[in-house]
């Protein structure tokens, strides 16, 4: 069913269930945090790629006004709860500051595949310790979605933006799945000659072959 949502475009993109900590400082985005304190509504965030409102874009609640400013500016935490499809874009919503669009929530199948998943921990733990990362793997949960990798794989902005196209989380491991193949080799080159670099100029302890 359409409804109307609060929106608040952003140059990012969001995944559900992420946590987003916000400097409001205009005042139509003033009016929005103070808008959601008061009546309890949620907005959306759509990406603003190729200088343009996407159409797509993930609702957030407000958890928290960390901090009020003198001059009316504010630090804010949110949390991100689902995707929406923009059916009808608005500059401004009716009596307000700031946008809002006529949109439909976008239903998402969160069944996993267990042998991309297994592929997947794979080459991110070698990612992440090719990349001196190690510790955000070790601390990754056996129960972790693709959305809460996303942001930690190199991914372009419109390659993120494609994963919050997908309607399931399967389609998302094989898009990450692909992603990893293709740059996984050439980051582990890239740290092998950075090793060589370092070496550069050092007395080398090598065993020499038998023959």
């Amino acid at each position: 069913m359409p409804r109307l949502l609060a929106l608040f475009p952003l140059n990012l993109v969001v995944f559900p269930g992420e946590k987003l900590n916000l400097h409001i400082f205009e005042p139509r985005y003033r009016q929005l945090v103070r808008d959601c304190m008061e009546a309890d509504i949620t907005f959306g965030i759509p990406p603003f790629l190729n200088e343009a409102v996407s159409d797509l874009g993930t609702e957030v609640r407000l958890l928290s006004v960390d901090k009020h400013y003198d001059n009316g500016e504010m630090d804010i935490r949110t949390k991100a709860v689902g995707v929406f499809r923009i059916r009808e874009f608005y500059r401004q919503a009716p009596g307000k500051l700031y946008a809002a669009g006529t949109v439909d929530d976008v239903p998402d199948d969160p069944g996993q595949d267990a042998a991309l998943k297994a592929r997947i921990t794979e080459y991110v733990q070698q990612l992440y310790t090719a990349l001196g990362l190690r510790k955000l793997f070790v601390e990754l949960p056996p129960t972790y979605r693709i959305y809460d990798i996303a942001h930690n794989l190199g991914l372009t902005t419109d390659q993120e933006y494609q994963l919050l196209a997908a309607t399931s989380e399967q389609e998302r491991q094989e898009i990450v799945l692909e992603h990893l193949e293709n740059i996984l080799p050439v980051i582990m080159e890239t740290e092998r000659l950075k090793d060589r670099a370092r070496l550069n100029g050092h007395f080398k302890n090598l065993t020499p072959p038998n023959f």
